[in-house]
């Protein structure tokens, strides 16, 4: 099983530790397009509807590559709630030594 089934699975980290957390498969998709246009060096360009969970979904690989990641949101409100509350709560639940 891939990092990002174990991260976004049913029973996986983020399921175990954020109440409510459930197992969207576009979600995953688009995790595992990112995730892999990030180790092969490539552009990207996706598009999701509302509730798919797109900030997860490009998080979690960014996360996991270990890399540092510039992500450019569209409005402050995004911005501060990535900073503040969706990174700190994804490194607590993968454990990852950010």
């Amino acid at each position: 099983m891939d990092e990002l089934t174990q991260a976004f699975g049913a029973d996986g980290a983020l399921a175990s530790m954020l109440p409510g957390f459930r197992l969207r498969e576009g979600q995953l998709d688009l995790a595992r397009a990112i995730a892999q246009a990030m180790q092969q060096g490539e552009t990207l360009v996706a598009e999701a509807g509302t509730g798919i969970g797109k900030t997860f979904a490009y998080l979690v690989p960014a996360l996991l590559s270990g890399k540092q990641i510039l992500i450019s949101t569209g409005t402050r409100h995004l911005q501060d709630q990535i900073f503040h509350s969706d990174i700190p709560r994804l490194i607590e639940a993968l454990g990852l030594p950010v």
